[in-house]
Protein backbone atom coordinates (compact mmCIF):
# COMPACT_ATOMS: atom_id res chain seq x y z
CA UNK A 1 0.00 0.00 0.00
CA UNK A 2 1.15 3.52 -0.75
CA UNK A 3 1.43 5.56 2.43
CA UNK A 4 1.83 9.30 2.76
CA UNK A 5 4.62 10.00 5.26
CA UNK A 6 6.50 12.70 7.12
CA UNK A 7 9.34 11.29 9.20
CA UNK A 8 10.72 14.57 10.58
CA UNK A 9 8.44 16.60 12.84
CA UNK A 10 9.27 18.44 16.08
CA UNK A 11 7.10 19.06 19.11
CA UNK A 12 7.13 21.68 21.86
CA UNK A 13 9.90 19.65 23.52
CA UNK A 14 12.41 20.92 20.99
CA UNK A 15 13.69 24.34 22.13
CA UNK A 16 13.12 25.73 18.64
CA UNK A 17 9.66 24.14 18.44
CA UNK A 18 6.58 26.27 19.01
CA UNK A 19 4.58 25.64 22.19
CA UNK A 20 1.54 25.00 19.98
CA UNK A 21 3.32 21.93 18.57
CA UNK A 22 1.85 19.68 21.22
CA UNK A 23 1.69 15.96 20.48
CA UNK A 24 -2.09 16.23 20.20
CA UNK A 25 -1.96 19.21 17.83
CA UNK A 26 0.72 17.92 15.48
CA UNK A 27 -0.79 14.44 15.27
CA UNK A 28 -4.28 15.70 14.55
CA UNK A 29 -3.02 18.27 12.05
CA UNK A 30 -1.25 15.46 10.21
CA UNK A 31 -4.45 13.41 10.31
CA UNK A 32 -6.49 16.29 8.88
CA UNK A 33 -3.90 16.79 6.14
CA UNK A 34 -4.20 13.15 5.12
CA UNK A 35 -0.96 11.56 6.30
CA UNK A 36 -0.87 7.84 6.99
CA UNK A 37 2.33 7.73 9.04
CA UNK A 38 4.46 10.39 10.72
CA UNK A 39 7.42 10.39 13.09
CA UNK A 40 8.03 12.64 16.08
CA UNK A 41 11.72 13.57 16.06
CA UNK A 42 12.62 16.12 18.71
CA UNK A 43 16.19 17.27 19.19
CA UNK A 44 18.20 14.75 21.25
CA UNK A 45 15.14 13.51 23.15
CA UNK A 46 12.23 11.09 22.89
CA UNK A 47 10.30 12.31 25.93
CA UNK A 48 7.18 13.33 23.95
CA UNK A 49 7.06 10.22 21.79
CA UNK A 50 4.78 8.19 24.03
CA UNK A 51 2.20 10.99 24.10
CA UNK A 52 2.34 11.35 20.31
CA UNK A 53 1.95 7.60 19.77
CA UNK A 54 -1.08 7.58 22.08
CA UNK A 55 -2.56 10.60 20.30
CA UNK A 56 -2.00 8.75 17.04
CA UNK A 57 -3.91 5.71 18.27
CA UNK A 58 -6.83 7.94 19.21
CA UNK A 59 -6.74 9.76 15.87
CA UNK A 60 -6.10 6.57 13.84
CA UNK A 61 -2.76 7.66 12.39
CA UNK A 62 0.51 5.77 12.81
CA UNK A 63 3.16 7.66 14.77
CA UNK A 64 6.74 6.39 14.83
CA UNK A 65 8.74 7.33 17.94
CA UNK A 66 11.98 8.96 16.93
CA UNK A 67 14.66 11.58 17.52
CA UNK A 68 16.73 14.08 15.57
CA UNK A 69 20.17 13.36 17.00
CA UNK A 70 22.94 15.95 16.74
CA UNK A 71 26.33 14.26 16.39
CA UNK A 72 29.68 15.55 17.60
CA UNK A 73 30.29 16.89 14.09
CA UNK A 74 27.01 18.85 14.35
CA UNK A 75 25.28 16.61 11.83
CA UNK A 76 21.57 16.05 12.32
CA UNK A 77 20.44 12.44 11.96
CA UNK A 78 16.82 11.27 12.05
CA UNK A 79 16.47 8.10 14.14
CA UNK A 80 13.31 5.95 14.03
CA UNK A 81 12.36 3.20 16.49
CA UNK A 82 9.82 0.36 16.50
CA UNK A 83 8.20 1.33 19.82
CA UNK A 84 8.35 3.81 22.69
CA UNK A 85 10.37 1.54 24.96
CA UNK A 86 13.19 1.34 22.42
CA UNK A 87 13.01 5.07 21.70
CA UNK A 88 13.09 6.00 25.38
CA UNK A 89 16.01 3.66 26.04
CA UNK A 90 17.93 5.29 23.22
CA UNK A 91 16.90 8.70 24.56
CA UNK A 92 18.29 7.84 27.99
CA UNK A 93 21.57 6.81 26.37
CA UNK A 94 21.81 10.03 24.36
CA UNK A 95 20.98 12.10 27.45
CA UNK A 96 24.26 10.89 28.98
CA UNK A 97 26.13 12.07 25.87
CA UNK A 98 24.95 15.68 25.59
CA UNK A 99 26.61 18.50 27.53
CA UNK A 100 24.98 19.42 30.89
CA UNK A 101 24.02 22.91 29.74
CA UNK A 102 20.87 24.27 31.34
CA UNK A 103 18.18 25.59 29.02
CA UNK A 104 17.59 29.34 29.18
CA UNK A 105 13.95 29.68 28.24
CA UNK A 106 14.21 33.42 27.63
CA UNK A 107 16.70 32.69 24.83
CA UNK A 108 15.92 29.22 23.53
CA UNK A 109 12.27 28.74 24.47
CA UNK A 110 10.41 26.23 26.60
CA UNK A 111 11.02 22.49 26.37
CA UNK A 112 7.65 21.03 27.32
CA UNK A 113 6.95 17.39 28.08
CA UNK A 114 3.26 16.72 27.39
CA UNK A 115 0.67 14.01 27.62
CA UNK A 116 -1.58 13.04 24.72
CA UNK A 117 -4.29 15.54 25.65
CA UNK A 118 -2.20 18.72 25.96
CA UNK A 119 -1.40 18.63 29.67
CA UNK A 120 2.13 19.74 30.61
CA UNK A 121 3.81 16.98 32.61
CA UNK A 122 7.30 18.43 32.95
CA UNK A 123 9.88 20.74 31.45
CA UNK A 124 13.25 19.47 30.24
CA UNK A 125 16.04 21.28 32.14
CA UNK A 126 18.96 20.53 29.82
CA UNK A 127 19.29 22.38 26.53
CA UNK A 128 18.46 19.86 23.82
CA UNK A 129 19.79 21.51 20.66
CA UNK A 130 23.44 20.93 21.51
CA UNK A 131 25.86 18.50 19.90
CA UNK A 132 26.29 15.11 21.52
CA UNK A 133 29.68 13.41 21.72
CA UNK A 134 28.48 10.63 19.38
CA UNK A 135 30.26 10.44 16.02
CA UNK A 136 28.34 10.09 12.77
CA UNK A 137 30.16 6.91 11.73
CA UNK A 138 29.01 5.14 14.91
CA UNK A 139 25.35 6.22 14.85
CA UNK A 140 23.83 3.78 12.30
CA UNK A 141 25.01 0.66 14.16
CA UNK A 142 24.12 2.24 17.50
CA UNK A 143 20.55 2.95 16.37
CA UNK A 144 20.21 -0.56 14.94
CA UNK A 145 21.24 -1.98 18.33
CA UNK A 146 18.03 -0.43 19.70
CA UNK A 147 15.97 -1.98 16.88
CA UNK A 148 15.82 1.24 14.87
CA UNK A 149 17.12 2.79 11.70
CA UNK A 150 18.51 6.23 10.88
CA UNK A 151 19.24 8.57 7.98
CA UNK A 152 21.06 11.91 7.64
CA UNK A 153 18.68 14.87 7.79
CA UNK A 154 18.31 17.72 5.27
CA UNK A 155 21.67 17.08 3.58
CA UNK A 156 21.15 20.03 1.22
CA UNK A 157 21.16 22.59 4.02
CA UNK A 158 24.09 24.88 4.76
CA UNK A 159 24.22 23.92 8.43
CA UNK A 160 23.70 20.83 10.58
CA UNK A 161 23.97 18.51 7.59
CA UNK A 162 26.46 15.83 6.66
CA UNK A 163 27.62 17.76 3.60
CA UNK A 164 27.93 21.15 5.33
CA UNK A 165 29.91 19.56 8.16
CA UNK A 166 32.11 17.10 6.24
CA UNK A 167 32.14 18.65 2.76
CA UNK A 168 30.83 15.48 1.11
CA UNK A 169 28.59 12.47 1.62
CA UNK A 170 30.99 9.75 2.84
CA UNK A 171 30.98 6.49 0.91
CA UNK A 172 31.53 4.67 4.21
CA UNK A 173 28.42 6.06 5.91
CA UNK A 174 26.35 2.96 6.68
CA UNK A 175 22.86 4.22 5.80
CA UNK A 176 20.32 3.27 3.15
CA UNK A 177 18.53 6.61 2.86
CA UNK A 178 18.97 10.33 3.28
CA UNK A 179 16.68 13.33 3.54
CA UNK A 180 16.39 16.30 1.20
CA UNK A 181 14.32 19.37 1.92
CA UNK A 182 11.19 19.66 -0.25
CA UNK A 183 12.77 22.35 -2.46
CA UNK A 184 16.08 20.54 -3.10
CA UNK A 185 17.17 19.60 -6.63
CA UNK A 186 17.47 15.82 -6.48
CA UNK A 187 19.32 15.44 -9.79
CA UNK A 188 21.86 18.07 -8.78
CA UNK A 189 22.69 16.30 -5.53
CA UNK A 190 22.98 12.90 -7.16
CA UNK A 191 25.33 14.37 -9.74
CA UNK A 192 27.53 16.19 -7.25
CA UNK A 193 27.67 13.54 -4.53
CA UNK A 194 28.13 10.06 -6.04
CA UNK A 195 27.83 8.28 -2.68
CA UNK A 196 24.16 9.28 -2.51
CA UNK A 197 23.28 7.31 -5.63
CA UNK A 198 21.26 4.16 -5.03
CA UNK A 199 20.01 5.33 -1.65
CA UNK A 200 16.39 6.09 -0.87
CA UNK A 201 15.60 9.82 -0.93
CA UNK A 202 13.13 10.95 1.72
CA UNK A 203 11.37 14.33 1.75
CA UNK A 204 10.06 15.60 5.08
CA UNK A 205 8.81 18.88 6.51
CA UNK A 206 11.14 19.26 9.55
CA UNK A 207 8.19 21.21 10.96
CA UNK A 208 8.73 23.21 14.15
CA UNK A 209 5.44 25.13 13.87
CA UNK A 210 1.99 23.92 12.86
CA UNK A 211 2.12 26.24 9.83
CA UNK A 212 5.36 24.51 8.73
CA UNK A 213 3.56 21.21 8.29
CA UNK A 214 3.10 20.39 4.62
CA UNK A 215 0.28 18.80 2.70
CA UNK A 216 1.28 15.20 1.91
CA UNK A 217 3.15 14.66 -1.35
CA UNK A 218 5.55 11.75 -0.84
CA UNK A 219 4.74 8.08 -0.38
CA UNK A 220 6.38 4.77 0.46
CA UNK A 221 4.98 1.46 -0.77
CA UNK A 222 4.79 -0.79 2.30
CA UNK A 223 2.90 -3.97 3.18
CA UNK A 224 1.27 -2.34 6.21
CA UNK A 225 1.11 0.98 7.99
CA UNK A 226 3.31 0.52 11.04
CA UNK A 227 6.60 1.62 12.55
CA UNK A 228 7.89 -1.92 12.11
CA UNK A 229 7.06 -1.90 8.40
CA UNK A 230 8.95 1.36 7.87
CA UNK A 231 11.99 0.17 9.80
CA UNK A 232 11.96 -3.28 8.19
CA UNK A 233 11.79 -1.67 4.76
CA UNK A 234 14.85 0.46 5.45
CA UNK A 235 16.74 -2.38 7.10
CA UNK A 236 15.92 -4.64 4.14
CA UNK A 237 17.48 -2.06 1.85
CA UNK A 238 20.48 -2.11 4.18
CA UNK A 239 20.87 -5.84 3.76
CA UNK A 240 20.68 -5.79 -0.03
Amino acid sequence: MKLFYDFHIHSCLSPCGDNEMTPFNLVNTAKIFGYDVIALTDHNSCRNCRAAVQAGKTADITVIPGMELCTSEEIHVVCLFPDCDAAEAFGAFVYEHIPPIKNRTEIFGDQLVMDSTDNVLDTEPLLLNTASDLMIDDVPALVRSYGGVCFPAHIDRSSYSVISSLGDFPETLDVTAFELTPAADEADFLARYPATRGKLILRDSDAHYLENMLLPQNTLDLPECSAKAVIDFLLHRHNK
